[in-house]
């Protein structure tokens, strides 16, 4: 169910909340922006799925929240009388929503930590069950919150007021509850009067930085600037980048990182130029059991994204072959951190981040 809305500051929207009253996990369609706010209410799984695969919903932590609000509103939709039934219903609804996107790990770590909690109350009444759910989705969501702040303050401690921030494709309050992780150190920068000067790459072939980043941090205020993606190099040899701040869906115990297409890129020409690139992730998105970048699963995407989407004839040959990965990995040598709610993880990063992952659990 889509609902058209009348806000006009995108900054005034909840990028996935829960209706109770209409038990449905309520987004906004990430797909029709800039041009259209729309909010849509999933109810089934296939519509969840849809909404994680099509990225109407997107960004690690944003996929995350959404995951477990939807694994607590299908388990509210399971007709069992017998435990068992419930918890292989609830086990393959998990699995279902957990294929949609292999690469993010917020999308198992939610459905996991769900999981877990319905497990633990085995034995108890259903409708108590699902009571722990819930309790657990809305701790993920506010969680999420808190954490992007603090990632932020600590973000915010590696720049200097009036610093020139390049970042890679979305990982805003678009891509989160609030604040974003990457962008999270500018909006905190916004209030206090720092004055960053940002540049966002568009982020081919899905164009997130350009629809999605210039767009809340334009709705916010932010001094930014659109470049192309292969533009990074000449604004950086120009002297007009401080640091690069982007987000990550996966970081692998060694401190390789999955991001969006073209982070590497980004990431190896700031290393020419001398230039800090920090990786904000919270530290759900350090995964102990990837040991590094090499066995991280990459998602790979439809041709037509990258053929036909945004265009409005088909812009290559018919027949022509595609590579479209949705991520790539940025080797650990070149990241001078990775900024997480519990402190910056620095080189040797075996340590550093499981010394910060213990710190989580």
């Amino acid at each position: 169910m889509k609902q058209q809305t009348e806000k006009k500051n995108i900054m005034d929207y909840d990028t996935v909340r829960l209706d109770e009253e209409a038990s449905a996990v309520v987004i906004l369609d990430q797909t029709r922006l800039p041009g259209v706010i729309e909010e849509i209410s999933l109810r089934s799984a296939e519509e969840l799925y849809e909404a994680i695969y099509l990225l109407k919903v997107r960004g690690a932590p944003a996929i995350g929240v959404a995951a477990a609000f939807g694994i607590y509103v299908l388990a509210k939709q399971i007709e069992a009388l017998d435990p068992d039934a419930f918890y292989r219903e609830f086990t393959r609804l998990k699995e279902y929503l957990e294929s949609a996107r292999p690469t993010a790990v917020n999308l198992s770590w939610a459905l996991n930590r769900m999981q877990r909690v319905a497990f633990s109350h085995r034995g108890k009444a259903t409708v108590d069950v699902v009571a722990h759910l819930k309790e657990e989705a809305v701790a993920i969501w506010q969680e999420d919150i808190d954490v992007c702040k603090k990632i932020g303050e600590y973000g915010l401690s590696l720049v200097k007021p009036g610093d020139g921030i390049l970042t890679h494709c979305n990982a805003g309050q678009l891509a989160t509850s609030r604040y974003g992780t990457a962008t999270a150190p500018i909006y905190l920068g916004q209030e206090r009067g720092y004055h960053f000067r940002v540049f966002a790459d568009e982020t081919r072939p899905l164009l997130q930085g350009a629809r999605l980043t210039a767009y809340e941090l334009m709705a916010s205020g932010v001094d930014v600037t659109l470049i192309c993606d292969n533009m990074s190099g000449a604004v950086m040899k120009n002297g007009w980048v401080d640091a690069v701040f982007v987000g990550c869906d996966r970081v692998a115990a060694n401190g390789d990182t999955a991001n969006k297409i073209g982070t590497s890129v980004v990431a190896a020409v700031a290393k020419y130029y001398g230039i800090p690139v920090y990786v904000c992730a919270p530290t759900s998105t350090i995964d102990p059991d990837t040991p590094d970048g090499a066995a991280i699963r990459i998602e790979q995407r439809p041709a037509e994204e990258v053929t036909e989407m945004w265009y409005r004839r088909r812009m290559a040959p018919e027949g022509v072959k595609v590579y479209n990965p949705a991520f790539d990995v940025t080797d650990h040598a070149l990241i001078a951190g990775i900024v997480t709610e519990y402190g910056i993880a620095r080189a040797p990063y075996e340590i550093s981040l499981a010394k910060l992952k213990g710190m989580a659990e």
